[in-house]
C-alpha cells in the first residue's frame, strides 16, 4: 500500500492541533494510502536563550526566589498530567510515526518509504511559529511528491526577512491550497498563482463520525454549560457578557483553558468535542472552537484574540463569512436572540465545499510522475 507523511505542527497541547491531524489522517487513509505523522524537531537555540532569561530574571529579584526557581525547574503537575491527556488520545488516534527529521538530520530512506507528503493544515507557515523553517514547505522531497492541504500562514503579511524564502518555496510546490484569504493573498503576491482557499480538514468528517470518538469528562456539571475556551486573555467587557448570559439562563462555566479550573483544564479532546455538542451556549476565541461549534449547530460567540502576536482573525473571518455566520461575532451579535442561531443553510455549504476539497485531493493524489 502507498504511504502518505503528513507534516504539521507537532505537540500536545491544543484541541485543533490534535483533531486536525486526526482528520487529514482519516481523509487521506479515504484514498487507500498508509498514513503517518512525521515529527519535526526544530532548533533549540531560542528555546535555550529563552529559559536562561528567565533564570536570570529570577536571580536578579530577591523576593520569592526559591519559589519562581522551582517553577522553572519543575514544570506545572497539571500541565503535566494534560499533555499526558493529550498523549493518549494521539496515541489511540494518531499515527505517529518513529521518524523524526531536522534541517540537519534528514533520513535517506523517508523519501522512498512515503509516495506522497502533505503539509496542514494548521499554522504550518506561520513565521512566527516555525522560525524559517523550509521543512513545513517540503523542501526535502521531490516536487512531485509535495501537496498542502488548506495549509495556513496564519498572519497576513509575511516578515520581510523571510519573504524571500517563502517565494522560493512556495514556487517550488505544485500543489498548494491554503486555509484563508489571506493566504491566497499572500500566495498571490508572492508567486503570482491563483490557489484554492479550502476548508480545515475536520470539517471533511461529518457530525456523526466525529460523536463516535467523542466522550463525556468524568467531572462534567450535570446543569446546563455555558461553555468558554480562549487561547487568550478574556477581554473585560466580553467577561461581563459571559456573566450575563450565565445568570440570565442560570447555566454553570466551564473554562477549558485557564489552568487554574484543574478538573476542566485536563479536559482531553475528545472530552473537549463532546462539551462543545452539549453546550448551551459557548464563548471563544479559538478557530477550531468557532469550527466545530457550526458542525455540532452549537449557540456560539467567537471574540478576536488578544495576542502579542501579530493578528491571526482572518482565519476566522473567512470561516464566519463562507457559512454566513458573521452574526455570531461579538462584535455583531443580536443580545435578544443570541440562543438562536439559523444554521439551516450550513449543510448545504458544507456540501459545496467538501466537493471542492475532495476534488483537489483526488487531483493532487493522482500527480506522481
Amino acid at each position: 500500500m502507498k504511504k502518505i507523511g503528513i507534516i504539521t505542527l507537532n505537540g500536545y497541547f491544543n484541541y485543533g492541533n490534535r483533531l486536525q491531524n486526526f482528520a487529514l489522517q482519516e481523509i487521506l487513509k479515504s484514498y487507500n494510502f498508509e498514513v503517518e505523522t512525521l515529527w519535526i524537531k526544530r532548533s533549540q537555540t531560542k528555546k535555550r536563550e529563552n529559559v536562561l532569561k528567565r533564570f536570570l530574571k529570577v536571580f536578579l529579584k530577591p523576593v520569592n526566589v526559591a519559589q519562581r526557581t522551582k517553577k522553572i525547574l519543575f514544570p506545572d503537575k497539571n500541565k503535566a498530567k494534560r499533555i499526558k491527556r493529550f498523549k493518549e488520545f494521539s496515541n489511540q488516534y494518531i499515527n505517529e510515526s518513529n521518524y523524526i527529521i531536522s534541517e540537519q538530520n534528514l533520513h535517506e530512506d523517508i523519501l522512498n518509504t512515503f509516495d506522497f507528503f502533505v503539509t496542514g493544515s494548521d499554522q504550518v507557515w506561520n513565521p512566527f511559529y516555525i522560525k524559517g523553517s523550509s521543512l513545513f514547505f517540503l523542501t526535502f522531497a521531490p516536487i512531485e511528491k509535495r501537496i498542502s492541504y488548506a495549509a495556513s500562514f496564519g498572519v497576513s503579511e509575511i516578515p520581510k526577512e523571510h519573504v524571500e524564502n517563502y517565494k522560493k518555496w512556495l514556487s517550488e510546490m505544485e500543489n498548494i491550497s491554503v486555509r484563508e484569504q489571506d493566504g491566497v493573498d499572500i500566495v498571490k503576491r508572492l508567486t503570482n498563482r491563483n490557489v484554492p482557499e479550502l476548508i480545515d480538514p475536520t470539517l471533511l468528517i461529518s457530525r456523526e463520525d466525529w460523536l463516535t470518538i467523542t466522550k463525556e469528562a468524568k467531572n462534567k456539571p450535570k446543569k446546563e454549560i455555558l461553555l468558554t475556551y480562549f487561547l487568550g486573555k478574556i477581554p473585560k467587557s466580553t467577561q461581563k457578557i459571559i456573566n450575563k448570559y450565565k445568570r440570565e439562563y442560570k447555566l454553570t462555566i466551564v473554562n477549558l483553558a485557564n489552568p487554574k479550573y484543574k478538573k476542566h483544564y485536563l479536559t482531553d479532546p475528545a472530552e473537549f468535542l463532546d462539551y462543545i455538542y452539549s453546550a448551551r451556549l459557548f464563548f471563544t476565541d479559538s478557530f477550531h472552537g468557532a469550527l466545530f461549534s457550526i458542525l455540532f449547530e452549537t449557540p456560539f460567540i467567537v471574540t478576536n484574540r488578544k495576542s502579542k502576536t501579530p493578528s491571526m482573525n482572518s482565519r476566522i473571518e473567512t470561516l464566519l463569512t463562507k457559512f454566513n455566520l458573521k452574526s455570531r461575532h461579538i462584535d455583531n451579535f443580536d443580545d435578544k436572540d443570541i440562543m438562536n442561531v439559523d444554521f439551516s443553510h450550513t449543510s448545504e455549504v458544507l456540501k459545496n465545499e467538501r466537493r471542492r476539497a475532495f476534488k483537489y485531493l483526488r487531483n493532487s493524489l493522482k500527480k506522481q510522475r
